[in-house]
């Protein structure tokens, strides 16, 4: 680690600064952290001390505080230039040592000791390299990506945006994937290789805790693949629902960005969605009207998940499904009882 006397100023009036800029800097227990970390409580300190001592002609320089702030690979870092060689630009990388800024990435404007934003990541030969394209996506976020070609024995290449592809490797492939088809993925870092790569796995990524959505809740949805059944559906990338067809009235497909909403929580975990926006609420709506009907009729009604569509439509003007889907849920929650002749309120 550089030392904290490594300071620079542009006037000898802000020497009080640069002594309190480094007592700030040395006062707190700084951890090796990644630049997005450290980088903002830096710029706090740099504005605190200019705003003090109303620094109208003096700068410090921040980038030579002397802090050991480590790249991250898979994600977009600012890195000070070091120096330049006929591959291109050196660029500070901490712990991760100098990081190649290849010569195609550099323009004019740039300059020895400027700070760069840039996206790193592992080449072919496990070299850290940086790059000023900006990704599609970086680690941590879902994309929908397509697939660019398929390699027979190591997986899919994606389009994310950046002269080389990302892998989609075989093991991280649920089904099988096509050149020019679009999927759905999480962009992870292989903790052995630390390479970036694409997986189609998802639920290992979703939250574990048990999900508190209500019925007729507006949610956001990312089309996965389709079943079946119907569509799985990434909630607020949180969770994956059930869209099922008869639900949809429009084209769907992978990838595809959507607002939906809850059609019922199961008792299993599970959730059904759907696309209209009263659907949800329609179901605890029946449900009251289901247990009033039975409330006036002395506990009994003639009607189960055998009457025809007819009989139901013309007690509660729901469809038979709706019907089924809401006496299921009755019955799970202990409200009714199903019998063969209709059903009873226990």
């Amino acid at each position: 680690m550089k030392p904290f006397t490594q300071f620079t100023h542009q006037s000898t009036s802000c020497s009080e600064s640069t002594q309190e800029y480094k007592k700030l800097l040395c006062s707190h227990s700084w951890p090796r952290h990644p630049a997005h970390l450290i980088a903002p409580q830096l710029q706090w300190l740099h504005i605190h001390i200019q705003s003090k001592h109303q620094l109208s002609g003096a700068s410090l320089n921040i980038c030579q505080t002397g802090l050991d702030i480590m790249a991250e690979i898979g994600r977009l870092n600012s890195l000070t230039i070091l120096h330049r060689t006929p591959q291109g630009f050196y660029l500070d990388g901490a712990e991760h040592g100098d990081i190649l800024l290849p010569s195609r990435y550099i323009t004019p404007a740039m300059k020895e000791g400027e700070t760069l934003t840039v996206f790193v990541y592992r080449d072919s030969e496990d070299r850290l390299i940086a790059t000023t394209e900006r990704p599609k996506a970086i680690v941590g976020d879902f994309a929908c990506l397509e697939v660019t070609s398929v390699h027979p024995k190591v997986g899919a290449f994606l389009d994310w945006g950046l002269s080389k592809d990302l892998l989609l490797p075989f093991r991280e492939q649920p089904k099988t994937v096509r050149t020019g088809q679009k999927v759905l993925v999480k962009v992870a870092l292989d903790p052995k290789s630390e390479r970036i790569i694409a997986t189609m796995r998802l639920n290992r990524w979703l939250e574990k805790q048990t999900p508190h959505y209500r019925n007729g809740q507006s949610v956001r949805l990312w089309m996965i693949d389709t079943t079946p059944m119907g569509w799985n559906a990434l909630i607020n990338e949180s969770h994956i629902g059930l869209l099922y067809h008869d639900e949809s009235t429009t084209s769907l497909s992978s990838g595809m960005k959507i607002k939906g909403y809850i059609q019922r929580m199961r008792e299993d975990g599970k959730i059904d969605l759907t696309l209209n926006p009263d659907r949800g609420a329609r179901v605890t709506t029946l449900s009251t009207k289901i247990l009033e009907s039975l409330d006036q009729n002395q506990g009994y009604l003639p009607l189960n998940d055998k009457s025809a569509p007819e009989e139901i439509r013309d007690t509660f003007g729901v469809s038979k499904k709706d019907f089924k889907q809401t006496i299921g849920t009755l019955y799970k929650e202990r409200k009714i009882s199903i019998d063969a002749d209709g059903i009873r309120l226990i």
